[in-house]
């Protein structure tokens, strides 16, 4: 074929696929419209030929499935990958300190008091216990301890406001009610679950609460559960308390009404210290919120009769929406309560996890809170006693250079820090390890007290995570007196800390 026939043919082509193409109908609309837009716009023709080839390019693309491509194995190969699979574990090994501590455990052999009797055979005084009053041994309280216990037995097997509810259960709820001057009051058969049932009885999701960023462990649990936006401020801060209702207040002004709570402690359990109540209850009723104070360690402790904060500061507990206090402490027996109005007391037996799902209070534990209760009220002399005591221990303790005591002076728990510019000065980095050892060297002395202990990564504060922070939450150590201290033993204690400071820092090396 020459050159002239094949043009002949492409022409008849041409002019075949023209004439096919005018039949479609709308061809000619996209002829014209090609020819105009070629004419003022060459570029846009062009880019729209380039957007058209893609087009046609990527539908006819192979396509690829996103799922994953599965292996068929024999079952040799599954059991051999099965035999050499290795799970996780479950917790993890215990650190060289946990494992030093666990073998330096003290286990007292026979009942708890000022001295006791180890497992290993050696009698030590005892400072590492919340049994200030001595009323373990109280012979009056075990008498009434053992008649109910003939009379009731060892447990009630039931929980409360359902089948589990006894006499004694009421008795020891009103002589409390009674006792802190408020309209009523409710019995938890546990200290710790007390407080962290109350919070999301009350405050749910979309709720707002206030806590000051050193609350113990059992509030923040309480807050965890409760689902409800925490607001923090720094701690014993009431500068910064404020700050934080007027900031709230301007966030939710023109939202939906919400239940808002402040949190706070009679005595820190992580610090010792206490807080300005009758400051909060100013900005509480300014701001109008409620407030829920914890006075797990200040109940039975502070007050001229051990009725806590709101009387060792004057406060009016009817300004308190809700008191939690311990009966495990200083009341030495078990569970948990929280006071206020009958309507909060009643809210809390059908709404409170903690009450409703667990037997409740054995009635030997719960007649023992209730005549502790009584001995302490009618005996103030104890209170008296073992405030002079926790003078002279302090007295002994600030002779000491060395540590820094964060507690208050009303406190019987003592809880002291090594200093922070020692710590920086020997570049201490296991600081825990080194107040283990403090320790134990009192334990050689005879003298036992005990290192605070935290869960690890259980804060849930919104306070910043640095690990070589010196001066944030530092590590701390415990001790606490008894009435049943001799002023002697108070003294020697005193000593013999001060002395084991010295001696482990001593051979701490730069």
């Amino acid at each position: 074929m020459d050159l002239h026939h094949a043009l002949t043919l492409l022409n008849s082509t041409v002019d075949e696929v023209s004439t096919q193409f005018r039949r479609v109908p709308g061809s000619a609309i996209l002829l014209r419209y090609v020819k105009n837009s070629y004419q003022n716009d060459p570029i846009r023709s062009v880019v729209e030929l380039c957007l058209f080839l893609f087009a046609v390019r990527y539908l006819l693309a192979p396509r690829y499935s996103t799922k994953k491509k599965t292996m068929d194995l024999t079952e040799q190969e599954i059991d051999e990958l099965v035999e050499d699979w290795t799970p996780e574990p479950l917790v993890a090994a215990p650190t060289e300190l946990e494992a030093l501590e666990e073998e330096r455990r003290p286990i007292i052999a026979g009942p708890t008091g000022p001295k006791v009797k180890l497992m290993n055979g050696k009698t030590v005084t005892h400072l590492a216990s919340h049994n200030y009053y001595n009323l373990v041994q109280n012979e009056l309280l075990k008498e009434r301890a053992v008649q109910i216990l003939r009379n009731y037995g060892v447990g009630a097997c039931g929980p409360p406001n359902f089948y589990g509810t006894q006499d004694v259960h009421m008795d020891t709820e009103k002589e409390i009610a009674r006792f802190l001057g408020v309209e009523a009051c409710i019995v938890y058969a546990q200290s710790f679950s007390t407080i962290s049932s109350v919070i999301p009885a009350f405050s749910k999701r979309g709720d707002i609460i206030v806590a000051d960023r050193g609350v113990s462990f059992a509030i923040q649990k309480g807050l965890q559960v409760s689902r409800s936006t925490i607001k923090w401020f720094n701690h014993n801060d009431m500068e910064d308390l404020e700050r934080v209702l007027a900031q709230v207040q301007v966030e939710q002004k023109r939202k939906p009404l919400t239940r808002r709570f402040i949190v706070t402690e009679g005595l820190f359990e992580n610090t010792g210290d206490m807080p300005d109540l009758p400051k909060i209850v100013e900005l509480k009723q300014r701001y109008k919120w409620r407030l829920i104070l914890d006075e797990t360690h200040s109940f039975g402790v502070l007050g001229r009769t051990g009725r806590g904060l709101t009387e060792h500061q004057n406060v009016d507990p009817s300004n308190v929406e809700m008191l939690i206090g311990s009966l495990a402490h200083a009341i030495c027996a078990g569970g948990g309560f929280c006071a206020g109005s009958a309507e909060v007391v009643e809210h809390q037996r059908i709404s409170s996890s903690a009450y409703v799902f667990s037997a409740a209070i054995p009635a030997m534990l719960s007649v023992t809170a209730m005549e502790s209760v009584k001995l302490i009220e009618s005996n103030p002399d104890l209170i008296t006693d073992l405030r002079e005591k926790t003078r002279l221990f302090r007295q002994q303790l600030e002779r000491c250079e060395q540590i820094q005591m964060t507690s208050d002076p009303a406190n019987p728990r003592t809880l002291f820090h090594i200093d922070r510019e020692i710590i920086e000065q020997k570049g201490v980095e296991d600081e825990e390890r080194l107040l283990a050892d403090i320790v134990e060297e009192c334990m050689g002395s005879n003298i036992m007290i005990t290192r605070i202990k935290k869960v690890k990564d259980s804060s849930v504060t919104d306070a910043p995570k640095k690990k070589k922070d010196v001066n944030r939450d530092p590590p701390m150590l415990m001790a606490s007196v008894m009435v049943g201290h001799s002023k002697k033993d108070v003294e020697s204690a005193g000593t013999v800390i001060r002395k084991a400071v010295g001696k482990v820092l001593g051979r701490v090396k730069k």
